[in-house]
């Protein structure tokens, strides 16, 4: 799993993404500021977001506004150097999951994330849209002037892509959601892709994938 470390104080960043990696096992994007928070949300697709809630450039409050506005629904753990309750309504308020206020202890920070990702992967949509495209995801089916069926990891990667628009996914990034603890490499991951696009193509879809076999790829409009 992806994490976003965005933490202006580097020497607890430093700890706190050497425990998430050895002791967590994730993958952690560190950031030091709240504007590199937001563009690495942007760009990238993430299993859970740790916002320090005072940083420069940006708070981590404003940051998560910005992000919920737009439509990214990450789980956010804020961290806070105050208990105060002013600041856990504020983060709470702004679109966050869970608040840890410092110190903490990493074991405690670790079964917050877990329990964070837990809860995030028990809500599923019925239905993704992307341009004329609809993904049932229920019933695994892809429609827009046609329709067709997708197997599951068709349609589970189908689903990983319409839920990260305008995002640049890796062959990491896909793996891990779609194939989770399976065995995957890059060229099972662009057999799937080309699968995916001639079935976009064969339903008449105005959307595709574009990405080489190392990727990233991403869900575009035909025309770009």
């Amino acid at each position: 799993m992806r994490v976003l470390l965005a933490e202006d104080e580097k020497a607890l960043s430093r700890a706190v993404a050497t425990v998430l990696e050895v002791k967590g096992g994730y993958d952690v994007d560190a950031v030091y500021d709240g504007e590199a928070a937001v563009e690495s949300a942007r760009q990238h697709a993430y299993d859970v977001c740790v916002f320090d809630i005072m940083m420069p450039k940006m708070d981590g409050i404003t940051a998560l506004e910005i992000l919920r506005r737009e439509g990214n629904t990450t789980p956010v753990l804020m961290l806070t150097a105050k208990a105060e309750l002013d600041d856990r309504v504020r983060g709470l308020d702004a679109g966050a999951d869970d608040y840890l206020p410092k110190p903490f202890q990493m074991a405690e920070l670790l079964a917050r994330l877990r329990s964070l990702t837990r809860r995030a992967g028990t809500y599923t949509p019925k239905s993704l849209q992307a341009g004329n495209v609809t993904l049932d995801v229920e019933q695994q089916e892809l429609r827009s002037e046609t329709s067709i069926r997708l197997a599951k990891k068709e349609a589970r990667l189908m689903e990983f892509l319409m839920a990260n628009p305008d995002k640049n996914l890796t062959v990491d990034d896909i793996v891990g959601h779609v194939w989770a603890d399976e065995e995957a490499d890059e060229t099972v991951v662009w057999v799937y892709i080309s699968y995916l696009k001639n079935k976009l193509e064969a339903i008449a879809a105005d959307m595709t994938v574009r990405g080489d076999k190392e990727g990233p790829f991403r869900l575009v409009p035909v025309s770009l």
